[in-house]
């Protein structure tokens, strides 16, 4: 089969596509038949050797988090799944492996395909739509007429988030560049505002979340637009967010905290009901072939897409 692998950390330039031979699931596995595959930032933090110890050692090593595929063998035990099948889903923690044509991963990291979606919208969905979603809901407890703002609105996980904060029937205040402020207010957004014209921690009102999705405002600068038992969570573990989270991990008020995505079936089923329901739509930016991987990358680190970047492997 074929595969992406590098064998050094670095730029894009280190991922190579590799003939290698095709898994076999062990019990409690599916094999998946990847005929689409998602990138987030994750994937190009963790090629630069941002996240060396939590990747752990050796190379060679895989690429890619997010699938859409066909069932093409089940393990030992496995319930609920039958060969041709269609199925999404995201490989947990640090594994990674979804850049191939095959994956072998636990069946409770996959869910049925979304109907109505084919294969490259499936795969646009699981990482980034189960961040917003345990990040929204879970972490910072958002429940119908609470206000949410999303800074990074028109982002992969952006984009999905206002779509999700609105599912939840929230008020949701978006913050973006202007050139995406049509975008995001048509995704739901009740108002929009200018990151370069507003300052993001000086916003009206209070909220009961504030996502940061890239990480780019302070836990104390936006406290104060809080309410009482509000969270401010974040996708970056970096130093500053992991000490917030600390300091705070105790407390129920104006929470800081960091998301830390799990793939859960009953999370994706959810993300698929709103599908059905119309109420979640995935977002593509680009389309490329799985040869074509490292310009992806290059793609994504220039954090100016609308939605997410999928490669095709037909």
């Amino acid at each position: 089969m074929q595969v992406i692998e590098y064998d050094r950390y670095g730029g894009p330039e280190v991922i190579e596509l590799r003939d290698r031979s095709e898994p076999q699931p062990a019990a409690g596995e599916v094999l998946v038949r990847i005929h689409a595959a998602a990138l987030n930032p994750k994937d190009a933090l963790v090629r630069s050797g941002k996240f060396k110890r939590l990747a752990g050692p050796g190379f060679p090593k895989r690429m890619g988090y997010d699938l859409a595929g066909e069932v093409a063998a089940v393990g030992e035990g496995v319930r609920g799944y039958t060969p041709g099948q269609p199925v999404y889903g995201m490989i947990q923690s640090w594994r990674a492996g979804a850049f191939a044509e095959y994956v072998a991963l636990p069946a409770d990291e996959l869910a049925p395909r979304p109907a109505g979606l084919d294969y490259a919208q499936a795969a646009a969905i699981p990482l980034a739509a189960q961040t917003a979603l345990q990040a929204l809901r879970d972490l910072a407890g958002v429940r119908p007429g609470d206000r949410v703002a999303i800074h990074g609105a028109s982002g992969g996980v952006g984009t999905l988030a206002v779509q999700i904060a609105k599912a939840l029937g929230a008020r949701v205040s978006a913050i973006c560049g202007a050139d995406s402020a049509e975008l995001v207010r048509g995704l739901g957004a009740d108002e929009v505002f200018d990151y370069r014209q507003t300052d993001p921690a000086r916003l009206p009102g209070r909220y009961q979340a504030y996502f940061d999705v890239f990480g780019n405002q302070r836990y104390g600068a936006v406290k104060p637009l809080l309410t009482a038992r509000g969270c401010y969570v974040s996708t970056v573990p970096s130093a500053r967010n992991i000490r917030d989270h600390l300091l705070t991990r105790l407390s129920p008020l104006k929470r800081a905290r960091l998301v830390v995505v799990r793939s859960k079936r009953a999370d994706l089923e959810q993300l698929s009901e709103w599908v059905a329901q119309g109420r979640l739509k995935p977002l593509i930016a680009a389309r490329l072939p799985l040869a074509e991987t490292a310009r992806a990358h290059a793609m994504i680190q220039g954090k100016n897409t609308h939605g997410k970047i999928v490669l095709d492997i037909p």
